[in-house]
């Protein structure tokens, strides 16, 4: 049977991409279940390197091409290896992030293809569809789940006719998992002068700046998250700002903090956000609407301090302190300043 394929994308420290490895280990998991093999693709330059990174997380063949033209990356000759090698292997799954370089190539191979992509999906599992059309049942076909409509519902969508079944992936949505520590495949080299044409390197990089993030919202094991109920009393997300700092944390926000102007759009944390697993999430009136619960839902201990009883946010939480943070958060660094010492 047909494989299932993921793009693995190089990040500018010339490693494995979180959101790839993520990836990997779900898919794992879905060729597991349809009892083929996991293969990944890999582009850049100076990747072979790379190979020891990628097998314990249980990939079974790696396609790498390597080429000092496809770091750092462009869409063309990325796009030519990519389709060109699911031409020739015909998997019946390809996985892409839904990170910039994802959101810029999956569609452009989809269209391609002439193939579905269902984008930004927050789960993955393997299912059956009744075509009630043609009184048949079609098994092994990937459901792609995702929400829409606002968050208010979850769709599961399935491409029956069409292969591979594509589908890109948001950040954290996965967990990374080691498959086996021990575990090896074959490490297969593209001959990049076989997949890409010389006008596919159309655009010349003369030179390149790094901005360094300096919010790292979406690694961190402690997140202090402030909602608009922040904004009743001056100086709300200076205070999260202190919590932060006493716990070691970073500092989130929801949409509506976001909107209102008390936080960077880069700490916002949802649907329309970034989705975060912290070992600790400490919402601080935050009410926890849907959109922001896709985001944060998968924290390991959850902690919700509102005024609002009946809070969404409260339904998932671990523990919930009623009262107004304003109050509760002077407190909660008193307290812990006292006892760390």
């Amino acid at each position: 049977m047909n494989n299932v394929f993921v793009y693995c994308e190089i990040t500018e420290e010339n490693r494995i991409a979180d959101v790839s490895l993520e990836l990997i280990s779900k898919a794992r998991k879905l060729a597991d279940g349809l009892k083929v093999q996991l293969e990944a693709v890999v582009a850049g330059y100076q990747v072979q390197q790379l190979e020891s990174s990628l097998y314990p997380y249980g990939v079974d063949i790696i396609n790498y091409a390597d080429d000092e033209k496809l770091f750092p990356y462009q869409t063309l000759p990325h796009f030519s290896i990519v389709t060109k090698l699911i031409e020739e292997k015909k998997p019946q799954i390809c996985l892409f992030g839904a990170t910039s370089v994802g959101r810029d190539l999956a569609p452009r191979v989809a269209s391609y293809l002439r193939c579905g992509l269902t984008a930004d999906c927050t789960s993955l599992e393997i299912g059956q569809y009744e075509d009630k059309k043609e009184n048949k049942t079609i098994d092994n076909l990937l459901y792609q789940i995702r929400p829409a409509f606002g968050g208010n519902i979850i769709a599961t969508i399935v491409n029956p006719y069409t292969r591979p079944q594509m589908a890109t992936v948001r950040e954290g949505v996965m967990k990374k998992e080691i498959y086996d520590p021990n575990h090896t495949g074959e490490f297969v080299r593209i001959d990049t002068k076989n997949y890409v044409k010389q006008s596919d390197y159309c655009i010349e990089i003369l030179s390149r700046e790094i901005e360094k993030q300096k919010i790292k919202i979406k690694s961190a094991q402690i997140i202090v998250c402030g909602g608009y109920g922040m904004n009743s009393k001056p100086g709300g997300f200076e205070l999260l700002q202190q919590l932060a700092d006493t716990l070691g944390a970073e500092v989130g926000a929801t949409r509506a903090a976001v909107d209102g102007g008390l936080a960077e759009h880069e700490r916002q944390i949802g649907q329309t956000g970034v989705t975060v697993r912290p070992k600790l999430y400490i919402g601080c009136g935050v009410s926890g609407a849907v959109q922001h619960r896709a985001g944060m839902d998968q924290s390991s201990k959850i902690i919700s301090i509102n005024t609002d009883p009946n809070a969404p946010l409260n339904a998932i939480a671990d523990y919930t302190i009623t009262g107004d943070a304003f109050e509760v958060i002077p407190k909660l660094i008193q307290y812990y300043k006292k006892n760390s010492k």
